[in-house]
């Protein structure tokens, strides 16, 4: 029988798990690898001359940031054997805005990709629950056990969550400098997105089946 490329359903008993904490590392990991070679790009240039042909430190930046990527989803496939749908999704957004950025050599195209993929999982998480499946079970099914309506509920909130995420990053980098849309991107989507994520946690409560189950 052959083992699916894609993860499992979250409700599939053989469905291969990772720690939380090294998933978290490697969703985070391509970000800061990102942020720090855009920071110090230059001084990358200099010690590693080869990095200097892709071009300014943006450029070099966006180039670090796909083998990161890379790097992640190859972590992800070697413990599970699976890849997962998200992070898979915005890793190829990474290589075709990224390649773009390179080849072109204009910024414009890694500056969009945060809104393209926020976009596309708003659009997502939305359009399933017209399809009536609440597909975040998939991001959030190792962390909470809720029942179908928490699942519908919590997709909602999600889906356009990502959609105002989508906004926000166009308002930065159309009208801020590259700087800051580099250092929102890192420094300010985080604290934004787990803000976002603790004022879910009475929902979450509320529609918990472990919860149901004590009662």
């Amino acid at each position: 029988m052959n083992e699916p490329i894609l993860e499992r359903d979250p409700a599939d008993p053989e469905k291969k798990e990772i720690n939380p904490i090294l998933k978290f590392a490697l969703e985070l990991g391509p970000l800061l690898i990102f942020f720090f070679a855009n920071a110090r790009g230059e001084w990358l240039a200099e010690r590693f001359p080869a990095l200097a042909a892709l071009g300014g430190p943006i450029f070099i930046a966006t180039g670090l940031f796909m083998a990161a990527t890379a790097i992640a989803l190859a972590v992800s496939w070697t413990l599970t054997r699976t890849l997962p749908i998200m992070p898979l999704v915005s890793g190829v957004v990474v290589f075709v805005f990224g390649g773009l950025t390179l080849w072109l050599q204009d910024a414009t195209f890694i500056k969009m990709k945060p809104t393209i993929v926020n976009t596309l999982f708003g659009g997502v998480l939305l359009g399933g629950l017209f399809f009536g499946r609440s597909l975040l079970g998939y991001v959030f099914d190792s962390a909470f056990k809720l029942d179908a309506e928490g699942w519908r509920k919590l997709t909602l909130r999600w889906g356009l969550f990502f959609i105002f995420l989508a906004v926000v990053n166009e308002v930065v980098w159309r009208n801020f400098s590259e700087a800051t849309w580099v250092a929102f991107k890192v420094w300010g989507i985080m604290p934004i997105t787990i803000a976002f994520t603790l004022l879910q946690m009475p929902l979450i409560i509320r529609h918990s089946t472990e919860e149901l189950g004590k009662k």
